[in-house]
């Protein structure tokens, strides 16, 4: 196999991988920056695609974030490749906790309405596990979907900026580079040309 460890990876060094990754956290993050970066579409497709992808991660909808960010990039115009790593990025194992905490605190903030599960005992495992809709709309679905829009509206413009003016510098840069080596190599004499 390529690129196989000469000495394989004891228990301890696996576990300490798991634990506290040699790379790093962020390695993964900076990955998909500059995946987004490299994208050869137009900074407004781009952007539109992060934007899509970040907007429909604060859902509580996991099952469909990707479906739902490619029909909202697909009216926008965007890169449906920037909407799913935008989605990876965002709504991630890690992230999800905190993005359900938010959306569950703004949600019964707007709806003005008291945490009711608070004083009653109810089973969510159960009330997932049944998966009836009707049940699971009024106590967990309603504040976090109206709780979602928001910080989604606020992270997706905000997130939408950035990207836009990121992958334009990004793409200036790399043409004016090109521009640059192209310009050298057609100002080289003739007589530094290997002949055939």
């Amino acid at each position: 196999m390529l690129f196989r460890r000469r000495k394989p990876a004891g228990f301890k060094e696996k576990m300490r991988e798991l634990l506290w990754p040699r790379k790093g956290f962020l390695r993964p993050l900076r990955y998909l920056t500059m995946r987004i970066l490299r994208l050869s579409a137009s900074p407004h497709a781009v952007a539109a695609g992060v934007a899509a992808g970040v907007f429909v991660s604060w859902t509580p909808f996991i099952g469909v974030h990707f479906v739902m960010a490619f029909v909202i990039t697909y009216f926008l115009s965007g890169s449906m490749v920037a909407a799913a790593l935008g989605c990876a990025a965002f709504g991630n194992p890690l992230t999800y906790p905190f993005i359900w905490g938010i959306t569950w605190e703004i949600g019964h903030l707007l709806l003005s309405r008291e945490d009711h599960l608070a004083g009653q005992a109810v089973d969510l495992a159960a009330l997932f596990h049944r998966l009836n809709f009707t049940e699971l709309w009024r106590p967990v679905l309603e504040p976090m979907l109206v709780g979602a829009i928001p910080p989604g509206i606020v992270t997706s413009v905000a997130l939408y900026a950035l990207t836009f003016y990121t992958v334009k510098g990004f793409q200036t840069r790399r043409h004016t580079r090109l521009l640059e080596r192209a310009r050298l190599r057609l100002a080289k004499p003739a007589g530094d040309m290997p002949s055939v």
